[in-house]
C-alpha cells in the first residue's frame, strides 16, 4: 500500500539515537512523503536543516515551519525567524500553529495572534498552513473560532487559491471535532488529515467525516512521536504505523487499501505542490 506520513515530528529528541532506521522502516512500511513540521524556532530550524539531508533509502521529506499555540505566549521573538525559513525551498507548508483550548498553556488571545499571523505569512508566501485545533472535552469553541478566523483570514477566496496554485490554504492536522465543523473547512477548500487519534473515545465523529473528504484534499499522518494508533508502542509513535490509520480510513470509505493509497500520495503532492523524485539541495 502506497503510504504518506502528512505529519511526523521526527526531529524530536525521541527519535536522536535511531533516526535512520525509523525513516528505513517508514520506507519499507510503504511510506513515500514524509512532512516534518516544526512547532516552535529550534524544531523549524531542525525540520529544514533534515529535509536537506534525507537519509538513503527514506521517504521523501519535506519541512514545513511555525510555532505550536502551546508556545503562542512567547512566539513574537521567533516569529521573524520562523519567516525566515518560511523561503526556504524545503518548506512546503506554514506550522504547526493553530487553537488549543484544552490544554490551554498559552492565553486565547496570545494563541489567536499567533494563528493570525501564520494565516498572514501562508497567504503571503503561498503555502498552505497546518493547523491544529482542539477544545476542551464537549465543548467546540476552539473549532468555531478557527472556522472565524480563517473567514477573517480569506481563506478559500480567489485571490489567496491564485497565490496557492490551487492548493489548499490550510490542512485540518490530526481532526477532531464535529462533522459541521469539518463541513465549514472543505467550503473553505481545506484539506483533512486523519491520525491515530481516531481510535480515541470522543472522535466517533472522525468516522463520518472521514467519508465526505474528497480524495484530492484526504491525508493521513501520525503526528509521531505521538497518537500512537491500536498496536504501536505507546511510549513512541512512528511514521511506519500511518498504515493502521490508514487502513481504518479506508474501511470508513469502504474502499480497498490499494486503492486508497493510489490516492494519497498524488493529494499529498497537490496540497503541498511537492516535484515527485526531487531531491532537496
Amino acid at each position: 500500500m502506497r503510504l504518506v506520513d502528512a505529519h511526523a515530528h521526527v526531529q524530536a529528541d525521541r527519535f536522536a539515537g535511531d533516526l535512520s532506521d525509523v525513516l528505513l522502516a517508514a520506507a519499507a512500511a510503504g511510506v513515500e512523503r514524509l512532512l516534518v513540521p516544526g512547532w516552535n524556532l529550534a524544531s523549524s530550524r531542525g525540520a529544514v536543516a533534515l529535509a536537506h539531508a534525507p537519509a538513503p533509502g527514506a521517504p521523501s521529506i519535506d519541512a514545513a515551519v511555525g510555532i505550536h499555540p502551546h508556545e503562542a505566549a512567547g512566539a513574537g521573538p521567533g516569529r521573524e525567524e520562523v519567516a525566515e525559513l518560511a523561503a526556504d525551498p524545503a518548506v512546503v507548508a506554514i506550522g504547526e500553529t493553530g487553537l488549543d483550548y484544552d490544554r490551554a498553556f498559552s492565553p486565547r488571545e496570545d494563541q489567536l495572534v499567533n494563528l493570525r499571523w501564520h494565516l498572514a505569512l501562508g497567504r503571503r508566501t503561498g503555502k498552505p498552513v497546518i493547523l491544529h485545533c482542539r477544545s476542551a472535552p464537549g465543548l467546540r469553541d476552539a473549532q468555531d473560532d478557527l472556522v472565524a478566523e480563517l473567514r477573517a483570514a480569506g481563506a478559500g477566496d480567489a485571490a489567496w487559491r491564485e497565490r496557492l496554485g490551487g492548493a489548499p490554504p490550510a490542512i485540518l492536522h490530526s481532526f477532531s471535532g464535529p462533522v459541521d465543523f469539518a463541513e465549514a473547512a472543505l467550503e473553505l477548500g481545506l484539506a483533512i488529515g486523519f491520525s491515530g487519534l481516531v481510535f480515541r473515545r470522543g472522535e466517533e465523529p472522525s468516522a463520518q467525516v472521514a467519508r465526505i473528504v474528497p480524495p484530492d484534499r484526504l491525508l493521513v499522518e501520525t503526528d509521531s512521536p505521538y497518537l500512537s494508533p491500536p498496536g504501536a508502542p505507546k511510549r513512541r509513535n512512528e511514521p511506519s504505523w500511518v498504515a493502521v490509520t490508514a487502513r481504518w480510513v479506508a474501511a470508513q470509505r469502504d474502499v480497498e487499501p490499494d486503492a486508497l493509497g493510489e490516492a494519497l500520495v498524488p493529494a499529498y503532492d497537490a496540497a503541498f505542490r511537492t516535484r515527485t523524485g526531487e531531491q532537496w539541495t
